[in-house]
Formats: structure tokens, sequence, C-alpha cells
């Protein structure tokens, strides 16, 4: 099993590098930007804005790249990609006054982030040749963690803990991506069918509020 020689393009596998690479730019410039939104809601600081967007549209698939021992991680040979989440994050910055629905412009880009790094996720745990649980979890942990670290740093209970089905859509989107590939479809077509399944997946999911159960105690312990 491939590790500290692993490839460092965040992109590995050749026959989807085109799609995935057009995914991936809008994942990180959606992710910086809902990051960018979520600081403004605390009223943070032009620094503390890109922070946030930085951790929010890297933050996932360096915590993969760590956990997966991939070095050296993705972002930090290519200095474009910093610079890119940087200006997404300021830009939101300028146009987020003309924005009259923040609440469901953030919650599209980060539903558009949220599958386009799971498929990401699920791409380089294949590239590194991991059996199909961890290159599910590795699609997983780059789908969840930005939002995650996103959340943890504005002092907001995680999205993938509350509210609508959020993990568990990053989950569907692993199994059918790996599914179709294990049937022989075209990696692009593969692609582009699971991201927008899983895209309308999740945005039905907000729409209609559709929850997994939700665990309540409140007793006390004596």
């Amino acid at each position: 099993m491939n590790s500290i020689a692993a490839p460092v393009m965040p992109l590995p596998l050749s026959g989807a590098v085109d799609v995935l690479t057009i995914i991936y730019l809008v994942a990180i410039t959606a992710e910086a930007m809902s990051g960018a939104l979520a600081a403004g809601r605390r009223d943070m600081d032009i620094f503390g804005v890109v922070v946030i967007a930085f951790v929010t549209a890297l933050g996932g698939g360096t915590i993969r790249d760590m956990v997966l021992g991939r070095f050296p991680i993705g972002w930090t040979q290519h200095p474009e990609y910093i610079y890119l989440v940087i200006s997404a994050g300021l830009l939101t910055t300028v146009i987020a006054r003309f924005l009259h629905h923040l609440k469901r412009a953030f919650l599209f880009l980060d539903a558009m982030g949220l599958i386009a790094f799971s498929l990401i996720g699920c791409s380089v745990g294949l590239a590194l040749e991991y059996p199909t649980p961890v290159v599910i979890m590795s699609g997983m942990m780059t789908g969840i963690f930005g939002g995650v670290l996103r959340d943890v740093l504005c002092n907001q209970v995680p999205v993938v803990f509350r509210r609508e089905l959020y993990a568990s859509v990053s989950l569907a989107v692993c199994v059918m991506f790996l599914s179709l590939r294990a049937a022989g479809v075209d990696s692009d077509l593969n692609t582009v069918i699971s991201f927008a399944t899983g895209l309308s997946l999740r945005l039905l999911a907000i729409r209609y509020e559709w929850q997994l159960p939700i665990f309540s105690y409140r007793e006390r312990w004596d």
C-alpha cells in the first residue's frame, strides 16, 4: 500500500481527472464562501474571515491526508488553491450584502462542498489502494470535516450533528460512487451521476427537513 510516496495531486484517478478537477475547484470555492458567510454571522474581522474560509475549504482534505498518511498534504504543493480560497472568502465579504437569501446561499454552497469533497475523498482512498470501508471513511472525512472545523471555530454545534441529513448523505454518495465504479460505469459519468444525485438528496433533505432519529437525554446523574 502506498503511503509516504502517495501522489500530491488531490485528484488521482486518471479516468476522472478532468471532471474531478472542475468539481474540486468548485468545491473549495463554495466551501470558502460558506466559511466566510459563517464568519460574517459571528461578526469576525477580515483575518477571521480568511482563516475560517481557508479551514472550511481545505481542512477536510488536510485531516484526511494526515489520517491516511498521504504526504505531502495536497494544498501545500499547490499554493494556487490557497490564493483561490482566500480570494473567494474576501469576495464573499463584498457580495454578501447583495445576497438577499444568505441562509439559502450558505446551505447550497455547503451542500456542493459536501458532495464534491466526498467524491474526491473516495478517489484519494482508491488511489492509495485502501479497502472499501477505508475508502468510504476517506470520502466522509473529506466531505464533513471542513464544515465541522468551521462550525467549531464559529462556536456552533456542527451541522453534521444536527438538523437535516448531512453525514448520511456523504455516506450515500460514497456508496453510490463505489457501486457504480464496481458496475463498470465510466469514471466521468459516474462522477457526474453521483454528484448530481448527492446534491439533490442534500437539497431535498433541507427542503423537507429529513432527519435521522434524535437522541435526547436530560436526566440528572446523582
